[in-house]
Order: structure tokens, then C-alpha cells, then sequence
């Protein structure tokens, strides 16, 4: 007798929402190949909408507003760089101060390839996308970051977790936006300031 065909272990994603993620994904692709060529003011909802291939309607009827619209990809272009971010860390769980370094430097090299930040940096647009930026990576940031702490170092607290993701997502957001120079010297410098309290929440000897 054959035997029974094992049973499929991953949930079947419906038409409906496999289709809506797949508008989306495309959706973000072409805002970003439009920021990067033109820049954000001059791109119009129409623009996206020709160059996703939907109609002008579709956008709006799933994103609801431009400014909705450049929310959704400031996201996914935030949720894009943690995941590096965080690759970097867990490459250097064994020595926390390193991980630190290496990956506030990536965050920031990652950052300073970003149209939106670049678009921020030449002053064009100015409060609105700093207000967006901002409230947006650290409503993404905090949260992934605090829980990375934990997961690579469980002796962390939650509480000192939150404290270290907190200032480590301001500053971070701060030098991406406002560069003071080199992004492996900030990290370092960072990493200067931040190594004593790391040392004291990981139970480890001070450097």
C-alpha cells in the first residue's frame, strides 16, 4: 500500500489577501523607483499608479491617501534595514559591545543610501517627512528592537531591553537624519556612551 501523502505543515494563504499583499509589494516598488529617479514631491498618485501598473482608483481605494501611501513605504523600507540590523546583531551575540558597533554603523550606511533621508538632508519637503520618518521608525523600531535584545540576551530585563531599544532608535533616527560625520566613528562614539549601561543590563565585566 503507498503511503498516505504527508499533510501540508504551512496554511494556505487565500486569493484575496495573497492578491492585496502582492498590490502592496508592487505598489512600494514603484514609489521607490519613483523617489529615487524624481524624489517625493514630484510624484503624483498617478505616477504610482501608471507605474505599478493599477489604476489611479485601485491606489486609493487600498492606500486611501498619498500620505498613506509614502507611510506604508517609509515603512517597509524601515522593516528592511532592521532586518539587516538585526542579522548583524545575532552574528555578534558573543560580544554585545560589537554587535552594538557594527550594527548602529549598518543602520546608518543602510540610511544614508534612503531617498526619503537624502530628500530630508537637501531640506526639500523638510517637516512633514521628518515628522513621518520619525514617528514611524520608532513605532516599527522599538518594539523589534527591544524584543531582539531579549531573544539574543534573555538575562536582559524587559524593562532595561525597552531602555537600551529607546535611546538606540532615538539616536539612531537623529544621526540617519542629521549626519555629524563618518558612520563608523558615530558608532563608535555610540557605542562609547552606551557600553557601560550595556554592560550593567548583561551582567557582564566592564570594559
Amino acid at each position: 500500500m503507498a503511503p498516505e501523502p504527508a499533510a501540508r505543515s504551512s496554511r494556505v494563504v487565500p486569493f484575496a489577501d495573497a492578491a492585496r499583499s502582492l498590490l502592496r509589494r508592487t505598489v512600494v516598488s514603484a514609489v521607490d523607483e519613483l523617489v529615487r529617479a524624481r524624489g517625493w514631491a514630484a510624484t503624483t498618485m498617478s505616477d504610482v499608479a501608471a507605474a505599478a501598473g493599477v489604476s489611479r482608483q485601485t491606489l486609493y481605494n487600498e492606500f486611501g491617501s498619498r500620505h498613506a501611501l509614502v507611510e506604508e513605504y517609509v515603512g517597509s523600507e524601515i522593516e528592511a534595514m532592521l532586518v539587516e540590523v538585526e542579522a548583524e546583531v545575532r552574528a555578534d551575540a558573543g560580544d554585545p559591545r560589537a554587535a552594538l558597533r557594527k550594527a548602529f554603523a549598518l543602520f546608518l550606511r543602510l540610511a544614508s543610501d534612503e531617498p526619503i533621508v537624502r530628500i530630508i538632508a537637501a531640506d526639500a519637503e523638510g517637516g512633514e517627512l521628518i515628522r513621518l520618518l520619525t514617528t514611524v521608525g520608532r513605532s516599527i523600531a522599538l518594539g523589534r528592537v527591544s524584543a531582539l535584545i531579549v531573544e539574543v540576551w534573555p538575562q536582559v530585563s524587559a524593562a532595561d531591553a525597552d531602555i537600551v531599544a529607546e535611546s538606540l532608535v532615538r539616536l539612531a533616527i537623529s544621526h540617519a537624519l542629521f549626519p555629524t560625520g563618518d558612520a563608523n566613528r558615530t558608532a563608535e562614539d555610540v557605542t562609547r556612551m552606551m557600553g557601560p549601561f550595556v554592560d550593567e543590563v548583561l551582567g557582564t565585566p566592564r570594559h
